[in-house]
C-alpha cells in the first residue's frame, strides 16, 4: 500500500502570496499570516495527501534568530501544530510533526549540546497535535541519534528522512557513484541506524529526484525483504544545491522539467525500487500530489 505524503510548504506559501522571505522562510507566515499556512495544509489534504506535515521546519534560531526563538519559538511551534491538527480534524488526514535540522545541509555545524535545548522546545510544543514524528532533512547520523534519544519515551512512530548529496546527481543516477548523506555517510549505515533505534520508516527528501532511486535500492538491500521498516521519498524541485550556496540567504530557482506528470514518472521508479511512501519537498505543489494519488493508487 502506498502512503501519499504532502508537498513543500515553504514554496507553496511563496506561490500563494503569503509573507515569505529569507531568513525566516516558512516561519514568516506563522508570524504574520497563519491563515495562509492553514490554506496550504488544506490544499494538500484536498489533493489527496494522507499525511500533512507541521510548518515547524523553520522555527529554529538559524531561520528566526536566537532572540526570537527564545522569546517566541514555543508559541510558533504550538501554532504550527494546532494549524495542522485543525485541518487534519476536518479532512481525516494524519499529522506528522516536523523535527528539522538545526542548520540545513550543514552536518559540520551540528553540536549535540546546543541542539538539545532547541529540539526540546520543538518536541514539547508540537507534541499535543502530532500522530507521528518526522525527523526530516537530516544530514548526518549524529543528528538522528540525538532525536531518537530525546523521543525514547514517546510511543508514537518515528520516521526519519535524510537529505542526500546531489551535486553529482547524474553520476548517482547512472550508477557511477553511490548515494550518500550530505555528511558523506553511507545510506546503508543510515538505514541500519533507523532500524536499530526502532524507527518505523526511513525516507529521503530535499534532494534531486535523480539520487532517490539508488538510495531506495540501498535501503531495501540493507533491510532485506522481510523488514517491516517502510521506505519513502519526497524529492525537491530545486536546481542542484551547491556546497557554497547559503541555504539561509538564497531563494533557489525551481526546475522547469518537474511538472506533475514528470514528477510522477520519477515516483514510479521509486515505488518499483521498494518505496511505499511518496510525496514532495520544496517546489512540489498540491497539483503534484494530486497527480501522485491518481497514478500510484
Amino acid at each position: 500500500m502506498i502512503t501519499i505524503l504532502d508537498g513543500g510548504m515553504g514554496r507553496e506559501l511563496f506561490r500563494s502570496g503569503a509573507p515569505f522571505r529569507q531568513p525566516e522562510w516558512s516561519a514568516l507566515a506563522l508570524m504574520e499570516a497563519p491563515e495562509h499556512v492553514a490554506r496550504v495544509h488544506q490544499s494538500f489534504a484536498e489533493a489527496g495527501a494522507d499525511i500533512i506535515t507541521t510548518n515547524s521546519y523553520a522555527v529554529v534560531p538559524f531561520h528566526i534568530g536566537k532572540e526570537r526563538f527564545d522569546s517566541d519559538g514555543a508559541r510558533l511551534a504550538r501554532l504550527a501544530g494546532s494549524l495542522a491538527r485543525e485541518v487534519a480534524t476536518r479532512t481525516g488526514v494524519k499529522v506528522a510533526g516536523s523535527i528539522p535540522p538545526l542548520v540545513s545541509y550543514r552536518p559540520d555545524l551540528f553540536v549535540a549540546e546546543s541542539a538539545r535545548p532547541i529540539l526540546s522546545v520543538l518536541i514539547e510544543a508540537l507534541s499535543p497535535n502530532v500522530d507521528v514524528w518526522l525527523a526530516e532533512t537530516q544530514s548526518s547520523l549524529a543528528e538522528v541519534q540525538l532525536i531518537s534519544e530525546m523521543l525514547a519515551s514517546d510511543d508514537r512512530p518515528l520516521w526519519v528522512s535524510f537529505t542526500l548529496e546531489d551535486i553529482e546527481s547524474e553520476a548517482v543516477l547512472e550508477g557511477r557513484r553511490e548515494p550518500t548523506l550530505r555528511s558523506g555517510e553511507s545510506v546503508s549505515d543510515a538505514t541500519r541506524l533507523v532500524r536499530d533505534i526502532g524507527g518505523r520508516a526511513i525516507m529521503f527528501n530535499c534532494s534531486q529526484p535523480e539520487v532517490m532511486e539508488a538510495a531506495v535500492k540501498v535501503a531495501r538491500a540493507t533491510l532485506g525483504p522481510d523488514s517491516p521498516l517502510r521506505i519513502g521519498v519526497y524529492a525537491n524541485a530545486f536546481t542542484t544545491e551547491a556546497d557554497d550556496v547559503d541555504a539561509n540567504v538564497t531563494i533557489h530557482d525551481i526546475r522547469t522539467d518537474l511538472d506533475p506528470t514528470a514528477y510522477s514518472v520519477w515516483s514510479k521508479s521509486w515505488v518499483a525500487a521498494g518505496a511505499t511512501m511518496i510525496g514532495g519537498c520544496c517546489g512540489i505543489s498540491p497539483e503534484h500530489i494530486k497527480k501522485l494519488r491518481s497514478e500510484l493508487l
